[in-house]
């Protein structure tokens, strides 16, 4: 005798008691749903903002921010002081990113990762 495949309510057809296709397709959502979820935890320790950040982006900045928390020169990462005002340091992150630190003597303080657009529109006489 052979075997009837049965028609499920999703529309898939197969042999078993529930639908293969659609429970590896739930088992993957929920994979992915709890990957968000954890990359989203991982911005807590951060001591500036980053979400709004692409994940290249965000990667790239906690290395920067975790080399100035362990006390490495700012010029190791290419940063540069602003002309208009000496105490604000320029590291490039990305091509079209930017982390602006306050130099506050003894420390470089991070402030914020800025695109290179809106980096570029807060200097004066650009």
């Amino acid at each position: 005798m052979s075997r009837r495949k049965k028609l499920f309510p999703c529309g898939h057809k197969g042999y078993g008691q529930r639908c293969h296709l659609c429970a590896q397709k739930e088992q993957q959502q929920e994979q992915r749903k709890q990957e968000k979820e954890d990359w989203q935890l991982t911005f807590t320790a951060d001591p500036i903002d980053l979400r709004h950040l692409p994940k290249n982006v965000v990667l790239k900045a906690r290395q920067i921010l975790a080399g100035l928390a362990n006390h490495q020169d700012y010029r190791t990462f290419h940063g540069k002081r602003l002309r208009h005002d000496r105490f604000i340091i320029s590291i490039p992150v990305t091509r079209h990113y930017r982390l602006l630190c306050r130099d506050q003597g003894h420390q470089v303080t991070p402030e914020e990762v800025i695109s290179h657009e809106d980096y570029n529109v807060c200097k004066p006489g650009h």
